[in-house]
């Protein structure tokens, strides 16, 4: 299906500057507009303009903006929302009506439903068959339209995740790479547009759809890929591991490069790592995934799981005292560990945004393994389970990503040498890893203005991919 937000000229210019900040748009609905009976596809949305009609003229619109609806919910007794997120401008206006426009290439059935669903000041919708319709007109006479169409439908329509290996080691990289890009302060729909890799070996990354050019950073000059390319080249050469780059710049100047690897078959993995360096302050912060039994919602501690926290404590190890103000941590934790829960059939229950689950410090992890609470269900049982039901305290997504922003979880003066010899290691030893290197101008009062900041932000980007030494856009 397709929303149709049809705006005045007038009222589309009063808000461009508003659209090309924040990027989305939220708008009410007539509660009377019946969506759930029309949501038959991708929900993506059409942000028209159109000038007042003036007697004896026919209508004049144009296409301007496309975007996906992340949700639509409640505003009042009379009227409802959507909100549009991401909301991108098209490359170039597109006529709709006249000689020139796209609906006179619409079979007259579709073209009249597309008419009454595009009233001016009002929110409509009409059907997937209409809008498959002019999708195929749009992407036959725009062909620079195609590539933001693509990135679009990826995340309006993405492929659900079943129960395979391959699967579940793409949920846990997926997760982790939205956890990133939230600690970072980038949109999470830059690295959402994702279609399944040729092969179950290939990271997640390598499936991901980058976001076509902002106008706004046609010109920023990005002469190489950055730190991450020139530390990771060895697995980019060789053929026993798949390395994907992406490279995401913020119109500060802000840059952050996320790294995917995978040295092992799926069916031999250990699991998913996930690491966030912020290079100006010299601090990482390491997860490690655990999944969660769909049904307990907990999980048996083996000695496998205890010789990995072993591993995270010598990991641990690579910081040192605090020096200064901006150097001290809540704690003398770097190392946690996710607790992550999953559906048994995400096919039909399929999770939006980060996997609900719990972030334990290993130094709390090893407390409660002491505990009666995580003892088994006999008393004089030696099992140990961790789980919703044995801890009765942990951190949230939202709390742990918040400590790390902050700078107050992680590494003091942890170098990048370091870090590639920690990802190296982990990727030997079986684990998918998923890491990100921040590089940016800012003092530590800019960060945390810029974090504290609850206005509207720009969210603007540009998005480079590098696959075995290839960029992409």
């Amino acid at each position: 299906m397709a929303f149709i937000v049809t705006l005045s000229s007038n009222e589309l210019a009063g808000n461009q500057s508003k659209f090309r900040i924040e990027q989305r748009l939220t708008k009410s609905r007539p509660k009377s507009l019946n969506i759930d009976a029309a949501l038959d596809g991708p929900p993506i949305t059409l942000l028209v303009g159109e000038d007042p009609a003036r007697p004896g003229r026919d209508r004049s619109r144009w296409l301007t903006w496309i975007g996906i609806v992340a949700r639509h919910g409640t505003v009042g007794a009379v009227e409802k929302s959507i909100t549009v997120d991401p909301l991108r401008e098209c490359t170039e206006s597109v006529p709709l009506d006249g000689p020139d426009g796209v609906l006179n290439d619409v079979p007259a059935p579709l073209r009249q439903e597309f008419d009454r669903a595009s009233l001016l000041g009002t929110v409509g919708a009409c059907s997937n068959a209409a809008w498959q319709s002019l999708e195929s007109v749009l992407r036959a006479r725009w062909p620079g339209l195609s590539p933001l169409l693509d990135w679009l439908i990826a995340q309006a329509d993405p492929p659900a995740f079943g129960n395979s290996p391959a699967d579940q080691s793409w949920q846990e990289q997926r997760d982790a790479t939205g956890s990133l890009l939230r600690i970072a302060d980038f949109p999470l729909s830059a690295l959402a547009a994702w279609q399944r890799p040729p092969s179950e070996d290939a990271p997640y990354t390598a499936g991901l759809i980058p976001q076509p050019v902002e106008h706004s950073l046609i010109d920023y000059d990005v002469r190489v890929a950055g730190e991450a390319f020139e530390m990771f080249s060895e697995w980019r050469q060789g053929n026993t591991a798949r390395c994907d780059i992406h490279v995401l710049h913020d119109a500060s100047g802000r840059r952050l490069e996320v790294v995917n690897v995978n040295a092992t078959p799926v069916e031999s993995r250990l699991g998913t790592d996930m690491l966030y360096y912020h290079e100006p302050t010299k601090s990482f912060v390491f997860v490690q995934y655990k999944r969660l039994d769909p049904d307990t919602h907990s999980i048996y501690v083996d000695k496998r799981l205890r010789s990995q926290l072993d591993r995270l404590e010598e990991t641990a190890k690579l910081s040192s005292p605090p020096m200064q103000p901006s150097e001290w941590r809540l704690g003398s934790d770097p190392c946690f560990v996710k607790l992550a829960y999953w559906p048994r059939n995400t096919e039909r229950r399929p999770i939006q945004g980060l996997a609900p689950g719990m972030y334990l410090p290993v130094s709390y992890i090893r407390l409660l393994l002491e505990d009666d609470c995580t003892r088994g269900k006999r008393t004089d049982s030696s099992a140990r389970i961790l789980g919703y039901d044995q801890v009765e305290r942990y951190l949230t997504g939202t709390q742990f990503i918040d400590l790390v922003k902050h700078g107050l979880a992680g590494t003091v003066g942890t170098t990048r040498e370091q870090l590639y010899t920690l990802v190296k290691q982990r990727v030997d030893t079986g684990h998918s890893v998923v890491a990100a290197m921040e590089f940016s101008e800012e003092s530590v009062r800019a960060r945390q203005q810029r974090i504290r900041d609850r206005g509207a932000k720009r969210r603007t980007y540009l998005h480079r991919a590098y696959e075995h030494g290839s960029p992409t856009s």
